[in-house]
């Protein structure tokens, strides 16, 4: 199995920052896209950031020019730095990574536990 252990959530005040950490470990041959969703009570799941294995992101329009999304190959661990945060960014988010267990070419889908992110204004 594969477990991806989220860190980095908290609370702080609008115009500040703060920094996610995602790390993936278990049955892992190669680690396809990485990215970040945030969902809100009751709202569909969204995409923030996403990262393939050679650096290629994209981004959310609310977030271009304050978010950035990086990796860690060698660590299978993705990164959010979010800057000039805005209440409207209140939300669980949520790491994802998808997965190849061996050389076949079928990869699968996990999700990290969630970390909350309350901005205050």
């Amino acid at each position: 199995q594969v477990q991806l252990v989220e860190s980095g959530g908290g609370l702080v005040q609008a115009g500040g920052s703060l920094r996610l950490s995602c790390a993936a470990s278990g049955s892992i041959f190669i680690i396809n896209a990485m990215g970040w969703y945030r969902q809100a009570p009751g709202e569909q799941r969204e995409l923030v950031a996403a990262i393939t294995s050679g650096g290629s992101t994209t981004y959310a329009d609310s977030v271009k020019g304050r978010f950035t999304i990086s990796r860690d190959n060698a660590k299978n661990t993705v990164y959010l730095q979010m800057n000039s945060l805005k209440p409207e960014d209140t939300d669980v988010y949520y790491c994802n990574a998808a997965v190849r267990k061996s050389w076949r070419p079928t990869v699968e889908d996990y999700w990290g536990q969630g970390t909350q992110v309350t901005v205050s204004a």
